[in-house]
């Protein structure tokens, strides 16, 4: 299929370029590169995530045939691969809620727990982590109910904290996560493999950390509850101050000979789109995969550069693209608002363009879902506020409300892939022509 002209269909090249970025993402044939040969012991394959269902098949799929394999992973609803789904492999798959944790992923955290008794130092454990595992894993520490972990988790969520907060937070609440998991392994041979949805690639960030040591306190999760005001149970507040609930460190004997394999990051996914609009002459350049700051405010930040841009060719000669990734934040202010980061940066962006001609931004997650909707993103084009007023949409009145979904959605502007079995994170694309 030929690539669509970014001059006579913008939107057709801005998709093409978040597809593009997409499938660099999806664990395929090359995650046999990062696998170990079959140990003298069992072969167990651990894992969680948004990208557990697509990583458990590639594993699955590359594993010598006449190797035994066993093991779990938990994804979230849907996001099993058909194929896998349809016939099962060596690895079971199972679906859980995302991104408040429920009693099917409870179910998941406590078999994958079950599973690494009696391990040895002949056996290898195969652990797959992606971003969602924070959730999909959920296992509360001792003295703290799933409804407490929930409420916590939402409270989190709306309060505008960034991902490595909130995980901070998390891992400390769990008797899973940041590194816990590894920890029940012991003494097997354990290789993780990563994919990251997080700004700056932390393997101890990405899923919470089940696998690997957590260099975060006790103090530090208080620090973060504080800051937001987010208000905890008696008991998980006196585990956090008596640092009953503090996690393995680095330097741990029981983490001695684990490796850590990173087989797709949010770069490799920008530099994916950035090859596919080079070959249609575009110029590009790639601000950075480690953005994060509240969502409309870095929309607002955005538009500016491309505005200077579309008016001077300046600092960057016109047509060009401009792509940027990380993991944006929203503070939610309102209740009964629609949207996430993606089309709240969108909203942002386009009120602060104020239809600036020749310049079209996409902005969506990789995981093919913005907050908890049907949607990945939304695209902005010079027409979108003039639209949306014919409509009767006041745009800033909708941004206030967090309620940019249902800003998008009348105009036909959401992008909605579906699943997309992988997770990457926020992906953005800016078009000048």
């Amino acid at each position: 299929m030929s690539l669509p002209s970014p001059h006579t269909d913008p939107r057709g090249f801005l998709l093409a370029l978040f597809n593009a970025a997409v499938a660099q993402a999806v664990p395929g044939a090359g995650i046999a590169a990062f696998l170990p040969p079959p140990p003298k012991g069992r072969t167990l394959v651990l894992g969680a995530g948004k990208a557990g269902g697509a990583m458990a098949a590639a594993v699955d799929a590359a594993w010598p045939a006449g190797a035994p394999m066993s093991g779990l992973v938990v994804t979230r609803y849907d996001y099993v691969p058909p194929a896998y789904k349809a016939q099962p492999g060596r690895i079971e798959v199972v679906e859980a809620a995302h991104p408040v944790p429920d009693d099917a992923g409870r179910r998941a955290a406590k078999r994958i727990a079950e599973l690494t008794r009696g391990l040895t130092k002949d056996d290898l454990v195969l652990c797959l982590m992606s971003g969602g595992a924070s959730s999909l894993l959920a296992m509360p520490a001792d003295g703290i109910t799933l409804e407490e972990k929930q409420a916590i988790n939402k409270a989190l969520l709306k309060s505008g904290a960034a991902i490595d907060e909130m995980n901070c937070v998390r891992k400390h609440l769990s008797a899973i996560k940041g590194g816990r998991l590894a920890a029940m392994c012991a003494p097997a041979q354990v290789v993780t493999l990563l994919i990251s949805d997080v700004p700056g690639d932390a393997p101890e960030v990405i899923g919470s950390g089940p696998t690997v040591p957590d260099s975060t306190t006790c103090a530090d999760a208080l620090r973060i509850l504080a800051r937001y005001g987010i208000e905890i149970p008696a008991t998980a507040r006196a585990g956090l101050e008596s640092g009953a609930l503090e996690t393995p460190k680095p330097g741990d004997a029981r983490f001695e000979g684990h490796q850590v394999h990173m087989i797709a990051t949010p770069r490799q996914s920008l530099d994916a789109a950035a090859a596919l609009a080079r070959q249609a002459g575009i110029g590009v350049h790639v601000l950075s995969d480690e953005m994060e700051g509240e969502s409309r405010e870095v929309g607002k930040v955005h538009a500016a550069l491309a505005r200077y841009v579309a008016r001077h060719g300046e600092p960057f000669a016109k047509p060009c693209v401009i792509l940027s990734g990380g993991e944006t934040t929203v503070t939610v202010r309102s209740k009964g608002g629609r949207g996430g980061r993606a089309t709240e940066f969108l909203l942002g962006c386009a009120i602060a363009l104020q239809g600036e001609p020749d310049v079209h931004v996409l902005a969506a997650d990789t995981d093919g879902i913005d907050g908890v909707e049907d949607n990945a993103g939304a695209i902005v084009t010079p027409s979108t506020l003039a639209r949306a007023r014919a409509a009767g949409l006041k745009a800033a009145e909708v941004l206030d409300r967090n309620d940019a979904y249902n800003f998008f959605k009348p105009l036909g502007d959401l992008v909605a892939p579906g699943p997309t079995f992988t997770n990457v994170n926020d992906f953005r694309a800016i078009l000048i022509v």
